[in-house]
């Protein structure tokens, strides 16, 4: 406690000590003093070199430099910090010291002398007011003798990137950073702290990168050994190398390399950027793509009997012919898909889905040409009995002529669709996947949407304890600007009246609105006021102050005179007389001769109205005088989430629109005027304020294609795009609702992931889609389970045994960002789009799939009916005509009967065709 002479009993916190307050001093001189030399500047360079010296811009000293801190309230000086007087008040005579100037200060920060014994100026030793809130925080109300933090904020100018200081402000917060850090480790300092620069996110987003690029090598590494490995044809022990596919396996992989860089390389050429997210979730998804098209038609050769007399190029191309439709069917939707999310926006997310549909489009390309001759060589290597990578090397040991089915398929089909198509099951499965569905609708609209900073920093980051600090102890948040545009005339006294906040003023005008504002800041976000340049301007016009003066004689006559000049030359006072009403109001000849004397009065104990540094760059004005551009600054609360970084925005905006309502009702105000609230933040939120209605948009976009394709190349089958459709939709939103549970929040890098999840859920649904349509099986039930084992093990095997092992891995990444976003998300994805592909999916085409194709029917129909016709003919042309017609009789009366059988299965339809 310290009972001070001039305001009474005082408690003062364990922060605000003498001790203390000197080691802040000297570690800010340390700060001050740093100097290096600049190799683009060629000289030393330091802090004076980069500040922001609002009073003395031109030429500024390391005193100029605006340095806001507790110790500003004392010059910096331990002479005033250690001073001392005694005072006498009531009849008590008592010694004052800091404490007192202090308490006064924080109170008064705009006062040049306190009413002490002291004596002293409450300015920084730049010339500028240090507020209570710049220096000191963690306090209640206005207690600020209770405040649990010291703040203190180094301000620099900003530059263009190709200006040479840029690089010098760079270094010097560099040596700033290392000054900390060397200082937090000083066992001579008794107090924690927390720093940033204005570097410190980029460097830290750079560093967390760097740290996680072997994560990411190690995820592709896993995902390419069991690419290399899976696609082997392995029939024994002796023929493993020979039976191996690893270079079949890596040409798929540098199939997706080489699609992933030819997108990267033509939009790098056209000039379209790239992003850390597009170079990171790109190549995972055209991986998913790639091998799940490499391993359906891999799987389908090793299946498959070569015929008699048939050549491996034309079982290539039978094979070929069976899944290419599938393969093309996906990546077709998917390119379409991501061509139409390019849509957007959003510039994040119109980039990536550029670059993934352009990656797409090249993958089936390549797997079409380069990845088909791959796979002949490898098949005349395999004939040949020669091992791989050591082609010289052969194998005695036969292959076996029996097709390897593996492990998935003789599984799925004797186990796993019996199961799953039991009639117990079906409902069971759909009873689930609906509730599922209806409750992540719910979901959907509880999801948070935002990203918070903290989530860009690796969990061993110094930014983390700073933002720590910042939402604990900072009792306002960042400074907001409300802007005013051209067509607005000050200079009329109803102009005036409608921006000012002091006597005479409008009672709703610019300043009093957002005045008001501040008294709810719960629902503002609005903490401080704004502060005026009319107010003060009318002020120092006063006739009663002695800012504004003109000399009366001297080759400076009837120019402006600052209050600071002592001579008897400069009495003749700006503005004679004070109104008889006491709201003085300028005309317009002296608003516009004065004005630009008051931006440029250097504000001193005689005149602290003067608008220098605190309004020179607050007003613009044209060749002609006319004032084009005003901000008024105001103070936002503190914030901690991007929802209230949000709503902040969204609230200043209500606010701008209001006030911009009301003065363009005053006479002479033009219609396009208007007022808008500007803070270096809210060009981070303001994609949040659309980005709900932006991803609606992106996603049904990527939606239909989907369907379209599906129905055109399904032959206009409309039941199967629908059902391809809904399962699609029922992943995308069962995602979302994953995300609410999980805390994954949306935002752009999440919506670039669900798009993403449209493309994955393609491979996991048309592929099984497509095989259930074009089967020829007498029941649903049937197709579905011959759709589910044929093709439901090659996607099973080919999109998710690719993507979760690599998926794995990111858990283990440092940057939280890469644990939440591709860790966290890209596993529920997967996890969603396998579930729904192998398990909903086949019921649900179980239920309501399709009818047999025709088409496809007759087509098989038909070419047995040639195949019979070739073997009669050959056995007419090898054997005798009577020994010919006897077994042509026999062997036409078995195909009758076999085809009898087949038609009795068939629909009626098909039957009178036939």
């Amino acid at each position: 406690m310290y009972d001070s002479l001039v305001f009474g009993m005082q408690n003062f916190s364990g922060i605000l000590s003498k001790d203390l307050i000197e080691q802040v001093l000297e570690l800010q001189q340390r700060i001050q003093a740093i100097e290096f030399f600049s190799e683009d500047l060629q000289r030393n360079v330091s802090l004076k070199d980069v500040c922001f010296a609002p009073l003395n811009p031109s030429n500024p000293s390391i005193t100029d430099c605006a340095v806001n801190s507790l110790p500003q309230y004392f010059q910096n000086s331990m002479e005033n910090l250690d001073a001392k007087a005694n005072m006498t008040q009531l009849g008590v005579t008592k010694e004052v010291d800091w404490r007192d100037h202090f308490i006064y200060c924080v109170n008064s920060p705009l006062s040049f002398k306190d009413i002490t014994a002291l004596g002293m100026s409450c300015m920084a030793d730049y010339g500028g007011p240090v507020f209570p809130f710049l220096a000191v925080g963690g306090y209640k109300g206005q207690d600020f003798t209770q405040a649990e933090a010291l703040i203190m904020t180094f301000s620099l100018n900003n530059y263009p990137r190709d200006d040479p200081k840029f690089k010098v402000v760079l270094e010097w917060e560099q040596r700033f950073l290392d000054i900390i850090q060397a200082y937090q480790i000083d066992p001579q300092v008794n107090f924690t702290f927390a720093y940033m620069a204005e570097r410190s996110l980029e460097d830290e987003i750079n560093r967390t990168t760097a740290e996680d690029i072997p994560i990411f090598m190690i995820s592709y590494a896993v995902i390419f050994l069991y690419i290399a490995l899976a696609l082997g044809d392995y029939s024994s022990c002796k023929r493993i190398l020979v039976d191996s596919r690893l270079l079949v396996g890596l040409g798929g992989i540098l199939v997706v390399g080489c699609s992933v860089l030819a997108s990267m390389g033509f939009y790098a050429w056209i000039g379209i950027p790239s992003s850390l997210v597009i170079l990171q979730v790109v190549p995972f998804l055209v991986l998913a793509v790639g091998a799940d098209n490499i391993f359906i038609l891999v799987l389908e050769y090793q299946r498959d009997t070569r015929q008699v007399g048939e050549s491996r190029q034309k079982q290539i191309g039978r094979v070929l012919g069976n899944v290419a439709p599938s393969m093309l069917l996906c990546s077709l939707s998917e390119s379409i898909c991501f061509f139409m999310g390019a849509l957007s926006t959003m510039p994040a997310v119109r980039s990536f889905a550029l670059y993934a549909a352009l990656a797409v489009l090249m993958d089936f390309m390549l797997q079409m040409t380069a990845f088909v001759a791959l796979l002949s060589l490898d098949v005349r290597r395999q004939d040949a009995s020669r091992c791989e990578v050591a082609c010289c090397v052969t194998v005695s040991t036969p292959r076996s002529t029996k097709p390897n089915q593996g492990i998935l398929l003789p599984f799925m089909k004797k186990f796993y669709a019996p199961v799953l198509l039991h009639p117990v099951t079906r409902i069971l499965v759909m009873v689930v996947f609906m509730f599922m569905f209806c409750s992540c609708i719910f979901l959907m609209f509880h999801v948070k949407v935002g990203l918070d900073q903290e989530l860009s920093m690796p969990t061993n980051s110094y930014m983390l304890e700073y933002f720590k600090y910042l939402y604990k102890y900072l009792e306002v948040g960042v400074p907001t600007y409300f802007v005013t545009t051209k067509g607005f005339n000050f200079t009329s006294v109803t102009g005036m009246n409608a921006v000012c906040s002091s006597v005479g003023c409008d009672p709703f005008s610019l300043t009093q609105k957002i005045q008001y504002a501040t008294e709810f800041p719960d629902r503002s976000y609005l903490a401080i006021p704004a502060s005026s340049w009319v107010d003060d301007f009318i002020d120092w016009l006063n006739p009663g102050s002695k800012c504004c003066r003109l000399y009366t004689s001297g080759p400076n006559k009837n120019k402006f005179c600052p209050a600071s000049e002592t001579q008897d030359i400069c009495r003749r006072k700006c503005i004679l007389f004070p109104p008889l009403d006491g709201v003085l109001r300028p005309t317009v000849a002296q608003f516009e001769r004065y004005l630009p004397d008051f931006l440029n009065n250097r504000p001193d104990l005689q005149c602290p109205k003067g608008g220098l540094g605190a309004y020179d760059k607050a007003v613009v004005r044209d060749a002609n005088g006319e004032i084009i551009a005003t901000r008024f600054m105001a103070y936002h609360t503190t914030v901690t989430n991007s929802q209230e970084f949000t709503a902040s925005l969204k609230r200043a905006r209500e606010l701008a629109l209001n006030i911009t309502k009301t003065m363009r009702q005053i006479p002479g105000t033009s219609p396009d005027f208007e007022v808008f609230p500007y803070t270096v933040t809210y060009v981070f939120y303001e994609q949040y304020l659309t980005i709900v209605s932006e991803g609606l948009f992106n996603i049904s976009l990527c939606l239909l294609p989907t369907f379209v394709v599906c129905c055109i190349l399904l032959g206009l089958d409309l039941r199967s795009g629908l059902l391809n459709l809904l399962t699609i939709v029922m992943i995308t939103v069962d995602t979302v609702g994953i995300m609410t549970l999980w805390g994954i929040d949306f935002n752009a890098v999440s919506l670039i992931n669900l798009v993403t999840a449209v493309g994955i859920s393609v491979e996991f649904v048309s592929h099984l889609t497509r095989s259930f349509a074009l089967s020829i099986q007498p029941t649903h039930v049937e197709r579905a389970k011959e759709a589910t084992a044929n093709m439901g093990s090659a996607v099973l095997a080919g999109v998710a045994m690719t993507n979760l092992p690599g998926i794995v891995v990111l858990a283990f990444a440092k940057a939280q960002l890469i644990q939440i976003f591709f860790f966290r998300l890209n596993l529920v994805i997967t996890l969603l789009g396998l579930v729904h592909g192998l398990i909903f999916l086949p019921v649900l085409l179980s239920f309501f799939g399709p009818g047999v194709n025709k088409a496809v029917l007759l087509q098989l129909q038909t070419k047995k009916a040639i195949e019979m016709e070739e073997y009669n003919s050959k056995m007419h042309d090898n054997m005798g005509y009577v020994e010919d017609h006897d077994n042509t009789n026999h062997t036409l009366t078995s195909w009758q009967a076999d085809t009898t059988t087949e038609r009795e299965q068939e629909p009626d339809a098909i039957k009178t065709k036939l």
